[in-house]
């Protein structure tokens, strides 16, 4: 089975090199350090952008990775990126729900060494369906076969599901959109994940404006993202924060 990634941009030489240093560190986390969930403190901050980022350049390093989509509420992944899968692909909620095995969603891609566990079909009773075992077990098996597994999950800070996917993985990535997040949120979700018995292994700003940043050398590549589901209208108390390795895009017509 084959899931064909179509619209999948190039980064900028500034961008390329972003993503690398990111998983040039991820490299030294540990080897222990295979399942990563890669979350947000709210909707709509480059989450799902970030985990097909990563995946490609692991795979460009030689690694084998599986991204699995874990946003069972809200996906946006198959179309952001244009992936197009077989007529009736069945993906995460079906296998948590009992109606298929592992091996009926993990799907080949059209990028060498990268493979892809669709979320199926969105649902409303997601915690229902992640609050048993068979996800860890789905990804520790998974996590045997190749180098990473990469979860892309829903905002830590906006519904619960994210914390408890997180004790299924062993480390977790925050992206935090610049001057947007408040301290408490962060902190608030920090704590969350680490009451999941998952490491924080780091944080990546984005959307950041390079003017802003004193005389630092910071990499960024300029990322749109468009408009998906609004999982809280809470207010964030913007707050600086001073380690970047994402910026924001110039929007195209």
């Amino acid at each position: 089975m084959k899931a064909d990634i179509t619209r999948f941009e190039l980064l900028d030489y500034a961008g390329s090199e972003a993503i690398n240093a990111l998983c040039t560190n991820l490299s030294f986390t540990g080897k222990d350090k295979k399942i990563i969930m890669v979350t947000s403190c709210q909707a709509s901050e480059g989450k799902s952008f970030l985990s097909m980022n990563i995946m490609r350049t692991l795979t460009q390093l030689g690694k084998q990775v599986v991204l699995v989509d874990a946003d069972l509420r809200r996906s946006v992944i198959n179309t952001q990126f244009g992936i197009r899968l077989p007529q009736g692909a069945m993906g995460l909620a079906h296998h948590l729900a009992g109606m298929c095995a592992v091996e009926d969603i993990l799907y080949d891609t059209n990028y060498s060494g990268a493979y892809f566990v669709p979320v199926g079909r969105t649902v409303t009773n997601s915690l229902a369906l992640l609050n048993t075992p068979m996800l860890g077990r789905l990804l520790k098996l998974i996590s045997t076969n190749v180098d990473y597994v990469l979860v892309d999950s829903p905002p830590i800070g906006a519904i619960i599901d994210a914390a408890e996917i997180a004790k299924s993985c062993d480390g977790a990535l925050v992206v935090v959109t610049y001057n947007q997040v408040s301290r408490r949120e962060l902190a608030e979700a920090r704590q969350q994940i680490e009451m999941a018995g998952c490491q924080v292994l780091g944080a990546v700003l984005n959307s950041v404006d390079p003017n802003t940043i004193g005389g630092r050398k910071y990499y960024y590549y300029k990322q749109h993202y468009g408009a998906h589901g609004v999982y809280t209208d809470q207010k964030a108390r913007p707050i600086p924060i001073t380690s970047s390795v994402l910026g924001k895009r110039k929007k195209t017509k």
